[in-house]
């Protein structure tokens, strides 16, 4: 299966990818619209360590401790083994917050649970925060590792 990857020696820690993730889920045309003077919500969040960045994202696990956890059954595997979140079932009990050991799960702007879905439901082709990223420290691929 495609995940994102980060090649952390290449990441600026510019957020651009947070940008992009928020224009591409906010279901507007015009980023300036969906993004301007407004906090965004993205499904991606940069973090950085002693000079090093990379952007943390979902990596849409074998064995998901986020989806196991969920006391509402709002997290589930699709058919293409993407984990999804049914917002709408989302108690934000913050649960599945607890269990990721990636840290990859956000309350968005409703204080329901966010999290990348490799932007397959928006139509975007390739997860936005990979098109957006200026230095390609962000790739969408398949790789032998077992998540």
């Amino acid at each position: 299966m495609k995940r994102v990857y980060v090649n952390e020696q290449w990441c600026l820690g510019c957020h651009l990818c947070e940008y992009n993730c928020a224009f591409a889920n906010s279901g507007k045309k015009d980023m300036v619209t969906a993004l301007a003077g407004k906090p965004i919500y993205p499904r991606v969040h940069v973090e950085g360590h002693d000079n090093i960045s990379y952007a943390v994202s979902c990596r849409h696990c074998k064995d998901p401790l986020c989806v196991k956890s969920c006391i509402a059954g709002a997290l589930y595997r699709g058919e293409d083994g993407v984990i999804r979140i049914h917002r709408e079932r989302c108690v934000s009990c913050y649960t599945c917050v607890l269990v990721c050991p990636y840290g990859a799960l956000l309350p968005g702007e409703d204080g329901a649970m966010q999290k990348c879905e490799l932007c397959l439901s928006n139509s975007v082709g390739e997860p936005a925060c990979v098109k957006g990223c200026p230095n390609r420290a962000i790739v969408y691929e398949e790789r032998g590792d077992s998540l």
